[in-house]
């Protein structure tokens, strides 16, 4: 009955989502508590759903604080100069700008934190491809392979839950998938090319005046000369930014402070901070009340047993020699499976029945954790509507999720492939 529950949520969840039939908070909303209802959770649903609602809430705040404090930086001008110096380097060549997006991206998320790398990265990216009536998406999708393949690093979170579960060190988890992940880094930079070749081709066909890179638009044309303190601005923007990788304060507060801050610097007269306030406002307020409902259909969905029951149904039901290639197989629904299951259940509450399922047929468990690092919450997370960041990503580039989930999953499932073969060549897993 769970199972069936579960599954049917899941189906339902995506195909409203993907064929835009409602909302996603309306989606994240209804299908669980519906699930739920079914399943004879009617005392407990309220319970499960404020559950995990407050396991999302620092993030939401966190989200919504960083919309504030980036919009008030772009309105007070601190990513003209950027904008100007990338546009020197890579011309008006689309091409080179896509590559540039996957450069940045890669490079942001060396801190292993989805978040930090979107807000690195789009904010000063998508004034440009603005200007090169570059299609946004192309921004989202390049973002996110990078920083989806960056995901499987030592560091973040998926590479240290699995360790956790186990009971191994990074190290050894990760060791072998180093050619691997460095197939799919080249793979990312290969699909950029593909996407920026797109993006010529397209604007050749349609060819719009050459931009200007003096031509100022959006906020940062309308109030631009309220912030002219530049180099606070920037020196405020790098310290927020290493109080994050450091973690000084919670991740909200710091993004609280700084805004704060930067309002009081930029636009002191009350009445101006107020019109920013209400200017970036809307944009906060929808990316967190999507990733609170997204915290509600996680916390139901966990808290109910039907994560756990379809794992352990579906591996029941799988005969032996599919479990003796279990390895392979979860290297291929990896990806996909980001779209089912958010990390913790996953790796906390399915890994583990997946391990125990191959060993007992004489395969390797670590073999099927390596597998499922190729693309669980690595290449999938950025597109994932169980994902905080996810929203964060295509909030910031104001497109519509399942557009963004259309043109980047079939990328990030092909990324997943070439580092599974990779896997494979190396024997990080085995046939």
């Amino acid at each position: 009955m769970l199972t069936f529950l579960g599954l049917a949520s899941i189906v339902v969840l995506l195909a409203l989502i993907l064929f835009r039939l409602t909302s996603v908070l309306v989606a994240l909303t209804v299908v669980p508590i519906a699930a739920a209802l079914a399943g004879g959770f009617s005392a407990d649903v309220g319970t499960f759903a404020m559950e995990g609602m407050g396991s999302v809430a620092p993030t939401a705040a966190l989200l919504a604080f960083a919309v504030l404090y980036f919009g008030v930086m772009n309105d007070a001008g601190l990513f003209e100069p950027i904008i100007r110096r990338v546009v020197a380097l890579v011309g008006h060549d689309p091409l080179k700008v896509v590559l540039g997006t996957a450069a940045v991206a890669t490079i942001a998320h060396l801190d292993g934190a989805g978040a930090s790398t979107f807000m690195v990265t789009v904010p000063a990216m998508l004034p440009i491809y603005a200007r090169l009536r570059m299609d946004p998406l192309a921004l989202t999708c390049t973002t996110a392979l990078a920083a989806g393949t960056m995901n499987i690093l030592p560091w973040g979170g998926p590479a240290s839950r699995v360790a956790t579960v186990l009971q191994l060190s990074v190290t050894e988890v990760f060791a072998p998938l180093v050619v691997a992940t460095a197939a799919g880094m080249v793979s990312v930079f290969v699909f950029a090319a593909i996407i920026g070749y797109g993006e010529r081709r397209r604007l050749a066909t349609h060819p719009v005046a050459a931009p200007d890179p003096e031509d100022l638009s959006g906020p940062a044309r309308t109030v631009r000369g309220l912030g002219r303190a530049w180099w606070f601005n920037a020196a405020l923007t790098a310290a927020t930014l290493a109080a994050l990788v450091v973690e000084v304060l919670p991740l909200p507060v710091i993004f609280l402070i700084a805004s704060a801050v930067a309002l009081l610097v930029n636009f002191p007269a009350p009445h101006a901070q107020q019109e920013r306030l209400t200017a970036h406002g809307s944009s906060a307020m929808a990316m967190v009340t999507t990733v609170l409902a997204a915290g509600l259909f996680a916390g139901i969905m966990t808290k109910t047993g039907m994560l756990t029951a379809m794992a352990r149904d579906v591996v029941g039901a799988l005969p032996s020699f599919v479990l003796e290639h279990l390895a392979v197989g979860v290297a291929v629904a990896s990806m996909p499976l980001s779209l089912a299951f958010d990390p913790d259940s996953f790796y906390f509450g399915v890994l583990p029945v997946l391990t125990t399922a191959a060993e007992t047929v004489g395969g390797s468990g670590l073999e099927v954790a390596r597998a499922a690092l190729l693309g669980q919450m690595t290449t999938g997370f950025p597109v994932s509507p169980l994902t905080p960041a996810t929203f964060l990503l295509v909030g910031l580039a104001q497109v519509d999720l399942a557009d963004h989930q259309r043109r980047t999953i079939p990328y990030a499932f092909a990324v997943t492939l070439v580092m599974t073969l990779a896997a494979l060549a190396t024997g990080a897993i085995r046939w």
